[in-house]
């Protein structure tokens, strides 16, 4: 019997992977996100407290990297294409009051990572070699007993790392030079060609330098690409706001009306109904923050801290920084360039929205690139951790190189069919971790109170 044609494939994946993030996976996420936040006293009010902490460096507890390296690392795999690309693919299908509805989820969320992490460092392991080992696998085997789950989320996961974390991110970063060498220098394909693997090549090597030395040299990293990245493409879209502040004010309108009243009111946007501005909004910040996913509490298990709420509140402030404010000021950006009025696609509405400042094109490219560069070090981690649970510490230095030759692959190959399959089991992962949110919220309750009565104040 012969195998049916890539397009039957790749028709096949595109169907599981509409029906894996379908409304179900969403309901449950977003309901995670409601019931774990008013569960929790509303979390989200601790957050100030989460920030400073987060700032401290010094050693505390047991641990292989300091709060402020695991969120820095944390934030490094979470702040990637999502932010950007993702923002205006949500506009583009949902209309401008998707933003809304993603900022919502922003907010929400934050109670989910709370808890996601407080949990992946009270059931963390110490492992022969002195590094710590957590996640929600070691939640589902340890705290609930149920190790086929636990060996579910941590195969999902090794497998979503390559799509989510690896080449999708890979392929972005070249698919964006040759979009901007074809635009601006007329390069023919063999010109763009070259350069993918010359880009390939480079990121490959970089990636390589870097994880190959483990979680402490992804930490220190991260540690300092994080906030430069971050601050510097904050300070670009504050610059196209300044701009455009004559807008803003009717831009927010927009935002808000739209989100409600369930379609823009001018444009290609008549008739997009509440429920696709809902739907899109909600769905790509929770791919953009990736609360509720399991994958950044692989990273929080392994800080130095002297109590898992400690990490926790540091964990939360993640969320608040992807989304609230990124991604925030990404879809204010482009709401009020005015190009999405025009129908304009997700990515070519960011280049158009960038473009109208001088040099903004080249900031775009720059987010991409260091947005890229850091997701592509956060994830290797977290496939890394996740193949090291289904087949022992022999498993982790041919994962890293596998993860560096897969680099230099996603730079020059356009592989659909892989995508969409990490696509599949990227949402996948978020079944076995929510089960084991809701299963053990009395123990995330337990844990907090006791904390918090007895530091009532910051120590």
């Amino acid at each position: 019997m012969q195998p049916p044609p890539p397009s039957q494939v790749e028709a096949f994946l595109n169907t599981i992977s509409g029906w894996v993030w379908g409304p179900p996976l969403l309901i449950l996420l977003c309901g995670t996100h409601l019931f774990l936040t008013f569960r929790l006293g509303i979390i989200q009010r601790l957050l100030p407290r989460g920030i400073r902490l987060s700032l401290a460096t010094k050693r505390e507890g047991e641990g292989d990297i300091s709060h402020y390296g695991a969120l820095s690392t944390a934030l490094a795999a979470t702040i990637g294409t999502g932010n950007i690309i993702g923002v205006a693919t949500a506009i583009t299908l949902g209309g401008p009051g998707a933003v809304f509805w993603m900022w919502l989820t922003g907010v929400f969320g934050i109670a989910t990572k709370y808890s996601e992490a407080l949990l992946s460092v009270k059931y963390r392991v110490r492992k022969p070699d002195g590094t710590m080992a957590g996640g929600p696998m070691y939640v589902l085997e340890r705290a609930m007993n149920a190790k086929w789950l636990a060996v579910l989320f941590a195969g999902f996961t090794a497998v979503a790392a390559f799509g989510i974390g690896n080449m999708v991110q890979a392929n972005s970063i070249t698919a964006n030079i040759g979009h901007l060498l074809k635009d601006n220098f007329g390069a023919n394909d063999s010109a763009i060609m070259a350069s993918n693997i010359a880009c390939g090549l480079i990121m490959a090597t970089l990636t390589g330098a870097v994880i190959l030395g483990g979680i402490r040299k992804i930490a220190h990293v991260c540690a300092w690409l994080v906030p430069f990245m971050a601050v510097a493409y904050v300070v670009g879209c504050l610059i196209i706001l300044t701009r455009n502040a004559a807008h803003i004010p009717d831009a927010i309108r927009v935002i808000l009306s739209s989100a409600f009243s369930g379609h823009a009111a001018v444009g290609a946007f008549v008739g997009v109904t509440m429920r696709e501005a809902l739907r899109f909004g909600v769905a790509r910040g929770l791919f953009s923050n990736e609360s509720g996913l399991g994958s950044a509490p692989i990273v929080a298990a392994a800080a130095q801290t002297t109590h898992p709420v400690r990490q926790a509140l540091v964990a939360s402030t993640g969320t608040f920084w992807d989304t609230v404010i990124i991604c925030a000021m990404t879809g204010l950006t482009l709401v009020t360039s005015g190009y999405w009025k025009q129908g304009t696609e997700s990515t070519k509405l960011t280049q158009a929205a960038f473009g109208d400042v001088p040099g903004g094109q080249y900031l775009l490219l720059f987010g991409l690139l260091t947005f890229i560069f850091s997701t592509i070090l956060g994830w290797a981690y977290y496939g890394e951790k996740a193949a090291e649970y289904l087949f022992g510490p022999r498993a982790t230095v041919p994962y890293r190189w596998l993860w560096v030759v897969a680099v230099f692959l996603g730079s020059i190959f356009s592989l659909n069919a892989v995508w969409t399959f990490a696509d599949i089991a990227n949402g996948l992962m978020a079944i076995p971790n929510l089960i084991s949110l809701i299963a053990l919220s009395g123990v995330i309750v337990v844990e907090t109170r006791e904390y918090l009565r007895s530091h009532p104040k910051e120590d």
